[in-house]
């Protein structure tokens, strides 16, 4: 983990930000400009005739080319990127290149998943139902969650932890939908009603009404059925995070619009969605229509960022113009994302963005410093103001200077360590 998190910050202090592609290619204008300026000033200075016109024409020539020397102008964008990347590892949040930590400000819209993201992904039973009292199926329940890597079947798992394992001739994971496996030649399925209904599998009213109750305390419910009846019904409860209700808010008064998408029904949904304050979700959503949600986002123009924290939601983080995983989730999710939320505590998104601007900040009042330096130095270097006052200056103060805005750059720039983002 520590190997990880020091690879990630280093290469994104070396990395480039757009901003800096720009500046990159202005300084291969920049410099001929000098130059052909500084030759400029040497053949003015013949031309014009004055007393060792050409000890100082080579003077002057030579003090453009030091007080213009691009310093500043290079140092302007890096130096800012690697404190920046720098303080968002010290407040755990990790960025793995400066192009994602550029763009953060312009984020319009965060897109959340729910399991692990918004919620703490610590799933646990509360409330089972056996149908027709068909608990002597409890371990092929078990057994069929045990083989599954879904949250939800850990809860599962730990509350049957006293039952027998029992093999199971076939297992079959579909992707946000749930399970089948098939035990003594009977086909069992667990997973959320659509993929029960997909079965053909008959629902008494009975259930529908226990499962619709459940839903409306924000519980996740899984059916357990064979291939011919609803076997059992189980409530799953997954505690809100403490800072999901803040962080929301924050990203509510800093103008930008909060979507929460997730495979889970409708009713558990809306129930979260209303706990903290998503006016805008969507339900029993796959991760292809996660990625599609995403792009129809980005098409109506909004700059989006996604937060999520498993292998479902790899393909919508990679979708993403910014995309964050929780650093508690998978391995995946990481490995897709741009940065990183090593203690997925969603106020660090917010403060992410908060430090993007602050960054881009510096950056521009950098570049504003170096382009003003130039603009007055060389003039001045070239010998503008001898003949108003016969003043010239001197190569040594010039190259003073230049060093003192290269200086101004960096002192400017290690400010952002001094910045509060909290």
């Amino acid at each position: 983990m520590l190997a990880h998190i020091i690879k990630t910050v280093q290469d994104a202090q070396g990395s480039k930000a757009p901003v800096q592609k720009l500046v990159d290619k202005i300084a291969g204008i920049f410099v001929p400009i000098v130059i052909g300026i500084a030759v400029l000033t040497f053949v003015l200075w013949q031309i014009f005739g004055v007393d060792n016109g050409m000890v100082q024409g080579l003077l002057a020539a030579i003090t453009v080319l030091v007080i213009a020397c691009p310093c500043a102008l290079g140092l302007a964008t890096p130096t800012a990127i690697m404190v920046g990347v720098g303080k968002a590892a010290e407040n755990g949040i990790l960025i793995k290149d400066a192009e994602s930590l550029e763009l953060a400000k312009k984020v319009t819209a965060v897109v959340l998943d729910k399991t692990g993201t918004i919620t703490e992904g610590k799933a646990v039973v509360t409330d089972v139902y056996w149908h027709n009292d068909n608990s002597n199926t409890a371990s092929v329940l078990y057994s069929i969650e045990k083989k599954s890597e879904h949250p939800l079947a850990d809860a599962v798992v730990k509350n049957f932890s006293k039952t027998e394992v029992v093999e199971l001739s076939s297992f079959e994971s579909v992707t946000g939908k749930g399970v089948r496996a098939t035990y003594l030649g009977e086909n069992y399925f667990v997973g959320n009603m659509t993929f029960i209904k997909e079965q053909n599998i008959s629902i008494d009213d009975m259930l529908l009404e226990k499962a619709t109750a459940w839903t409306k305390e924000a519980k996740t419910v899984i059916w357990f059925t064979d291939s011919e009846q609803v076997l059992s019904i189980i409530a799953i409860s997954d505690t809100i995070k403490t800072t999901s209700l803040s962080a929301i808010q924050q990203l509510h008064q800093m103008g930008i619009e909060v979507y929460m998408l997730t495979g889970d029904n409708e009713s558990t949904a809306k129930a979260i969605a209303e706990k903290t304050g998503i006016d805008k979700f969507q339900a029993n959503m796959l991760p292809q229509d996660k990625a599609a949600f995403i792009k129809e986002l980005q098409q109506q123009g909004k700059i989006v960022a996604m937060a999520g924290d498993g292998i479902n939601d790899s393909t919508a983080l990679a979708t993403a113009d910014v995309s964050i995983a929780m650093g508690k989730g998978s391995d995946i999710a990481m490995d897709v994302a741009k940065m990183t939320i090593v203690s997925s505590d969603l106020n660090k998104i917010p403060m992410a963005i908060r430090m993007s601007k602050q960054t881009v900040a510096t950056i521009k009042q950098n570049l504003f410093w170096a382009f003003i330096y130039n603009v007055i130095g060389i003039p001045i270097a070239a010998g503008i103001l001898y003949p108003v006052n016969g003043f010239l200056l001197n190569p040594m103060i010039a190259g003073a200077a230049m060093a003192m805005s290269s200086v101004s750059v960096v002192s400017n720039s290690l400010r952002l360590k001094l910045n509060k983002y909290k």
